[in-house]
């Protein structure tokens, strides 16, 4: 997708950052069971799509961006600025770890995290340093990221991530570790397909952290149908995408 993108409400400029506007967050932001949360985080900001996204689904929630890359955090901060619910954004140029301490410290919680996570663990890194931050698990390692949502989110909130299926399948594994302390359990999962005939692409994640196990609830979208976007996917989307 192009760096810029309008949408209905809003438009994203992604300026340095070194994500631009993906089908993959688009979906993720559509997606995320987040209507009733008050606080809601977003761990990488980017270009402050996910948090926009979110301001526009839920008329009430107070929306933290938290973003180590200087350029991403730029984006966020203007993005946020530019959007009908700027009040509502705040954006944080502090490294996750950092803000770990600092939330527990002032006990600060969320009923809802989103993020869409880096994913390579290894290989050649991107030539772009912007890119290869919001890429690459060295800066976030999938480990560290569950440990934060233990530790940010409230009894019963959630977290909400897409990854690819290959990687997606490794994080869910992370959750019978001890080390997680089983606090965060599977709730819902949504297997991506580009058409009927593709193979899975990528996985929506919903956790949920509390000591129960949930009913999980698997689910499949498939976003093309022959050379249109499919009904599940207008569906999901049809309240961002201007052609919809």
């Amino acid at each position: 997708m192009a760096k810029d993108f309008t949408f209905k409400q809003f438009h994203i400029n992604a300026f340095d950052c070194g994500m631009p506007v993906s089908t993959d967050g688009i979906l993720l932001g559509a997606w995320a069971d987040i209507q009733e949360s008050r606080h809601i985080l977003d761990i990488g900001s980017g270009s402050g799509l996910l948090s926009i996204m979110c301001a526009q689904r839920n008329a009430i929630a107070e929306i933290t961006g938290v973003e180590i890359e200087s350029n991403a955090f730029q984006a966020t901060s203007k993005n946020y600025n530019k959007s009908p619910w700027k009040q509502r954004l705040h954006s944080i140029h502090i490294d996750i770890k950092d803000f770990v301490e600092q939330s527990i410290t002032e006990g600060t919680r969320f009923e809802s995290i989103i993020c869409n996570p880096p994913y390579f663990n290894d290989g050649e890194q991107a030539h772009d340093k912007q890119r290869a931050i919001a890429r690459h698990t060295s800066t976030l390692s999938h480990s560290d990221l569950l440990k934060y949502c233990e530790l940010l989110l409230e009894d019963n909130g959630k977290a909400h991530l897409v990854l690819p299926k290959k990687e997606g399948e490794a994080f869910i594994k992370l959750l019978s570790e001890p080390r997680y302390n089983n606090q965060l359990k599977l709730m819902r999962f949504t297997d991506v397909k580009t058409t009927f005939n593709k193979p899975v692409s990528r996985i929506l994640i919903e956790l949920i952290k509390q000591k129960a196990q949930p009913e999980m609830k698997r689910e499949q979208i498939i976003i093309h149908n022959e050379d249109t976007y499919s009904a599940e996917f207008i569906r999901l989307t049809r309240d961002f995408y201007l052609k919809m």
